[in-house]
């Protein structure tokens, strides 16, 4: 190993003696082109890694973008949903109105003052709870639901209360008290037009609750049981994006 290293020292000294000075001088530009291409890799380096940087910041902006359009679709998705559950419990209340009114005997000549007077009162209470959910606080709505529930459980508004107290804690991710709400209509009111609707946002309930099974039932009943409603449409909406 001695021998080579000294032979090939003796070698170079050698062909540095024979070249002389012209191959300092070719060293030299050698050195400064080495020089130059460390300076080029350097600078290529350096364009290499903010390329990588850019495509960093570029796949996390895109990321973020993808994020916030499922974030605007979420909210959009659940926008419309209170705006169909507040269409429909409306839409239910007209078609009371106009049951009520068929169904309602003759007018007396001389009604009770009392009588319109109790009505009145029952109306102010509900509209006052219901205000508060179309505003969207929806804790303070159900607390009021829950008092006009307390307070007058003979009420004819009693359907409509107890589904916007059903959706007033729905609408807080509170699925576990929404359940009951919802139930009881089911149970209580079976000729109410709040009944269907009710079923579906217990089967929902349900379902955010995590009790999946359960949850498929309800939608199954919903859709074999009612077809062509609205509500078996949502229904066969809430099995296909579980897959069945």
């Amino acid at each position: 190993m001695i021998s080579r290293t000294l032979i090939t020292s003796l070698a170079l000294a050698g062909l540095a003696l024979g070249v002389g000075c012209s191959s300092e001088d070719r060293l030299k530009r050698v050195e400064d082109q080495v020089t130059d291409l460390k300076v080029e890799i350097f600078k290529l380096r350096s364009q290499v890694e903010d390329a990588n940087k850019k495509a960093d910041e570029d796949r996390e902006a895109g990321a973020t973008s993808r994020a916030q359009e499922t974030r605007f679709r979420a909210d959009l998705q659940e926008t419309m949903r209170q705006l169909q559950d507040a269409t429909r419990v409306l839409n239910n209340r007209l078609g009371d109105a106009v049951q009520q009114r068929r169904a309602a005997p003759p007018a007396r000549p001389a009604a009770p003052q009392e009588d319109a007077g109790a009505t009145s009162e029952d109306e102010k209470a509900f509209n006052a709870a219901v205000l508060d959910y179309n505003r969207g606080n929806y804790a303070l709505a159900a607390d009021g639901l829950a008092l006009f529930l307390k307070s007058r459980p003979q009420s004819a508004h009693a359907p409509d209360a107890l589904f916007y107290l059903g959706l007033a804690n729905y609408n807080q991710k509170l699925y576990n008290q929404a359940q009951p709400a919802f139930e009881r209509i089911i149970k209580e009111f079976p000729n109410s037009n709040q009944f269907l609707p009710a079923k579906l946002k217990r089967a929902q309930s349900l379902l955010k609750q995590g009790l999946k099974p359960a949850a498929i039932r309800a939608f199954k009943e919903i859709t074999e049981a009612f077809q062509g409603s609205p509500e078996a449409r949502t229904a066969k909406q809430e099995l296909d994006d579980l897959g069945l």
